[in-house]
């Protein structure tokens, strides 16, 4: 896990909308590559048939990372420090 939260494989969100890749805020991709020791990621988007239509770096604040398990009462939420 990087000092932001994201680590390798994580499924992310985007937080901004991408035009020239005609990628838009929500789609969802994975965390294929941990770029300049974190300060940047390679996203995969895929489609429902596993097929990769992008494939682009990002910083930590065009991205998300999606939870797939409830939060326990004394947990703190996880802030990306940029």
């Amino acid at each position: 896990m990087t000092k932001n939260g994201v680590s390798l494989l994580d499924v992310v969100a985007l937080t901004v909308d991408l035009p020239e890749y005609n990628l838009w805020r929500g789609q969802v991709g994975t965390v294929v590559e941990i770029l300049a020791k974190g300060a940047a990621f390679e996203v995969e988007f895929s489609d429902r048939n596993g097929r990769t239509y992008e494939s682009i770096g990002l910083g930590p604040e065009q991205i998300m990372v999606l939870r797939f398990q409830p939060a326990t009462p004394d947990s703190q939420p996880e802030m990306a420090m940029v």
